[in-house]
């Protein structure tokens, strides 16, 4: 049995807007780009050999471990966690598959709601966190308790009390000297470093208004089959459920967010105020999460940031950024190869493309060889919390502030996890009846 531990209570003072800026953000300011320019993987060279445990072994984790083991020339896959032992089985097939070699022969597997302890209790240097969202405060704090270098892949919370909890055990990380790259792979892609430099250069002048979509299809669902525990459903079809996944627009639709965020050069907003619902996507498989969100989020001198997104088969869909200036527009379709200025200061990417994927771990690992450890937790708290706030608002129907959302006392997460205990669906949020908490 697994107890999460207490999330973090809000300080007597609460948080406000301007202590987030001064804590949260304060990496902004040291490259306009947000994150570094693109390191080139260094050899291990007269260093020993990185040891990596990977928590999570799902596709999203398979491909961030094979990303770690190809971003150094002496590192080494030494253990696996997971709840469902056919996982584990699939990961380490494929890792052997395609980086042959790298996995250590007799890798340790650890299966069940405490797999990460025992991966802790092993020596191991970095930790690949790839579970579903919600177990991510709780996987971070430990490892940085246990002194180890994570990767976190996006969010990094599903409710503001996990945001708090992640952002305190990043404060201790930095402390520490710990390495924690974030899972907002549009970061390292290099055409939106240098579309995103020439916006902060002022190409397009003041930003005033950033449109962002997540428009896609249904993803998978995995039919409840007999003898699963109502645990074990709710783990294996996670992203329909908010403890686990925070609905589509802090799970998926965050990578948008972070994109506006990235626009705002990572300035939390004022307040938000959101819309949507369920209409397609009905039955009982599917949770309780929507199907279809907006959110208008309302920023310093009068800006704003729109953001839409949408999980519904046979439907229009896109995923792009339209960045409105005073002095120009700017349209990024990062999958469409799309990176474009018009205006006063026309200007279009035409450089090199990159896996921007590898270049997150090419890069954390370089920096975990130089002794200087890259720390990105600020900004996965950030877009995590700017994500979690457009939920709230459109959840229920309200006008949600940043001070508000940050200090937001809902906790989602079940007090308690057992593998065989009962965990009811929460109802579908209703806007105007769904209460802040």
């Amino acid at each position: 049995m697994l107890m999460l531990a207490t999330l973090m209570k809000p300080s007597p003072d609460s948080f406000s807007r301007r202590q987030f800026l001064g804590t949260s953000t304060a990496l902004a300011g040291a490259s306009l780009v947000g994150f570094p320019q693109v390191l080139r993987a260094a050899p291990a060279a007269g260093g020993g050999t990185l040891k990596v445990a990977l928590v999570g072994c799902g596709g999203r984790g398979t491909g961030a471990a094979k990303q770690a083991l190809n971003a150094d020339s002496n590192v080494e896959l030494v253990a696996f966690a997971d709840v469902v032992a056919e996982q584990i089985e699939k990961a380490q097939e494929q890792l052997n598959k395609n980086v042959p070699g790298k996995v250590k022969e007799g890798a340790k597997k650890f299966l069940g709601l405490d797999a990460i302890d025992q991966v802790l209790n092993e020596n191991v240097d970095v930790v690949i966190l790839t579970t579903p969202p919600g177990f991510r405060p709780e996987h971070f704090e430990k490892c940085v308790q246990a002194g180890k270098h994570t990767f976190c892949e996006k969010p990094c919370a599903t409710d503001a009390p996990g945001v708090r909890r992640f952002m305190e055990a990043g404060r201790k990380a930095k402390e520490k000297g710990l390495g924690m790259q974030s899972g907002f792979c549009w970061r390292a892609n290099v055409a939106e470093r240098a579309t995103f430099e020439q916006i902060h250069q002022g190409a397009i002048g003041t930003v005033r208004a950033v449109h962002g979509s997540y428009l896609a299809g249904t993803p998978w669902v995995k039919p409840r089959q007999e003898g699963w525990t109502d645990l074990e459903w709710q783990l294996r079809n996670w992203m329909y459920f908010t403890w686990l996944g925070g609905d589509q627009i802090v799970e998926q639709c965050v990578h948008t967010v972070d994109k506006m965020s990235w626009a705002f050069q990572d300035v939390p907003p004022i307040s938000a105020r959101g819309m949507g619902g369920r209409q397609q996507r009905v039955e009982e498989q599917y949770g309780h999460v929507w199907d279809h969100c907006s959110v208008v989020y309302e920023y310093p001198e009068g800006a704003r940031g729109f953001i839409e997104c949408r999980q519904q088969a046979g439907t229009f869909n896109e995923t792009a950024d339209y960045i409105m200036g005073t002095k120009g527009e700017c349209r990024i379709n990062g999958f469409g190869n799309v990176h474009a200025i018009t205006g006063e200061k026309p200007w279009k990417y035409s450089g090199p493309k990159n896996d921007m994927y590898q270049t997150e771990h090419d890069e954390f690992f370089q920096s975990l060889r130089e002794g200087k450890p890259l720390n990105f937790a600020d900004k996965i708290a950030h877009s995590t919390m700017v994500a979690i706030m457009g939920r709230m608002a459109a959840y229920t129907g309200k006008v949600i502030t940043w001070e508000e959302a940050l200090n937001s006392k809902e906790s989602l997460a079940p007090e308690k996890l057992e593998w065989n205990g009962k965990y009811e669906v929460p109802p579908v949020a209703i806007p105007g009846r769904t209460k802040f908490l």
